[in-house]
């Protein structure tokens, strides 16, 4: 109960300002420990919840276009910092490894968890179909600890491990997209292909995609001129390091392409992988990365303690110990085993392969996808579906958040014996 004259928003105020300074110490105090900040921020979330000091319930099934907009707006800012922390230029040869994850292994994730949401988890075809591409992506936001570090002047600094889970990171969200819309086609239109299959191809695959990579890369490369290369000095924005341009670009990219019916996901990590490559070396990156990264940061806070109100709150009631297994053999079987074969052949060692391959995070976009699909189709099933995916998401959580560390240490040291 909140004491007499205290008001539920200034609870929260209260809640969110103690986070945003925990957001600030806890990346320093569990930097060489098996905890993780996500993990910190789910328990507290979990623990505030549940005690009785009034605090508007946190149900994502209750408020799916708050929780759609407030997942949406996180990956975005993630995807920016994640897109100007990557060294490595562009090149078929040198993002190899980005292209299997993409190309084999996330497609045959896709199916094999639609496939065990159907015939283990007793899901609808289109339900279960939203559950595999929901949660097919590796996180951007959630897999922070096992992503390359702040922006550099090396093009070959990163490891491949860390080089690959972040390229993934940066472009899975937006190519999972056409799995979504497939799934909704089904939940509208049932599963015979003549009413959606012709539409489906040419829109959600091979427009969107294509608007999203090429709006993305034409303003990526219009940004990148203004902030580097402007000719009057008061218009070179890289000259005055003002960090919040990095949300300007964040959301131009974004906002633009979805207006012309593309994939926002994908403008955003390919205008910021535009910009890098514009003046790769400048130090406005690091300026841009480190605001999009303490954004990111806040927002990750937030929906880390309603994940964990949400939690207490009953969201993973409607689960079953079918559903909870098929969320079990994603993480442990079909992402490790999809990933680690699509490697075969691939830059970097064996042992590399087989972390890149377990540390298929699941997180933010996961919500995003479900709040978004749910808004546009109906679909049978959806506590289910949202107690699974919460379920996955919790277990990646705190399993990941404790195997970063040692393993990330492990691989760093094992490498420097190689060299």
């Amino acid at each position: 109960m909140i004491l007499a004259g205290v008001t539920v928003s200034d609870a929260l105020f209260a809640l969110f300002g103690a986070g945003a300074l925990l957001a600030g110490i806890l990346p320093r105090v569990l930097e060489r420990r098996p905890l993780s900040m996500p993990m910190t921020f789910l328990g507290l979330g979990m623990l505030l919840f549940g005690l009785p000091l009034g605090l508007p319930e946190a149900d994502p099934l209750a408020h799916p276009m708050l929780t759609e907009h407030l997942t949406e707006i996180c990956v975005i800012v993630a995807l920016m910092g994640a897109g100007l922390k990557i060294d490595r230029p562009f090149s078929r040869r040198r993002w190899a490894s980005t292209g299997r994850l993409l190309m084999v292994a996330m497609p045959v994730t896709i199916a094999a968890t639609a496939l065990l949401g159907w015939w283990w988890a007793g899901l609808v075809p289109a339900t279960a179909l939203l559950l595999g591409a929901a949660m097919a992506p590796t996180d951007p936001v959630l897999a922070s600890d096992v992503q390359v570090g702040e922006p550099t002047d090396e093009e070959d600094s990163e490891d491949e491990v860390r080089f690959a889970l972040t390229s993934e990171a940066g472009l899975n969200d937006g190519l999972a997209f056409p799995f979504v819309y497939a799934a909704i086609a089904i939940a509208a239109h049932g599963l015979n292909p003549a009413g959606w299959l012709a539409d489906w191809v040419l829109t959600d695959v091979l427009y969107k995609i294509t608007a999203g990579v090429v709006g993305g890369l034409l303003i990526g490369k219009v940004l990148g001129k203004l902030f580097f290369r402007a000719r009057r000095d008061s218009l070179r924005l890289a000259r005055h390091s003002e960090g919040f341009q990095a949300l300007a670009a964040t959301f131009l990219a974004y906002g633009l392409v979805e207006v012309i019916g593309g994939y926002g996901f994908l403008a955003v990590f390919v205008a910021a992988r535009a910009i890098r490559a514009a003046e790769r070396s400048h130090e406005y990156h690091q300026v841009l990365h480190d605001f999009a990264e303490q954004v990111e940061r806040l927002l990750t806070v937030l929906l880390l303690l309603l994940l964990g109100g949400a939690v207490v709150g009953g969201l993973l009631t409607p689960l079953t110990w079918q559903a909870a297994l098929a969320g079990l053999a994603l993480i442990l079987v079909v992402r490790p085993l999809a990933a680690f074969t699509a490697l075969r052949g691939a830059p970097g060692h064996r042992s590399e392969h087989w972390v890149i391959a377990a540390f298929g995070i699941r997180g933010v976009g996961t919500f995003y996808y479900l709040a978004y699909a749910v808004t546009h189709a109906d679909f049978p099933q959806t506590e289910l579906l949202w107690a699974t995916a919460a379920f996955v998401v919790v277990v990646s959580v705190v399993l990941h958040g404790v195997a970063a560390t040692p393993v990330m240490r492990n691989l760093d040291h094992s490498l420097a014996h190689k060299e």
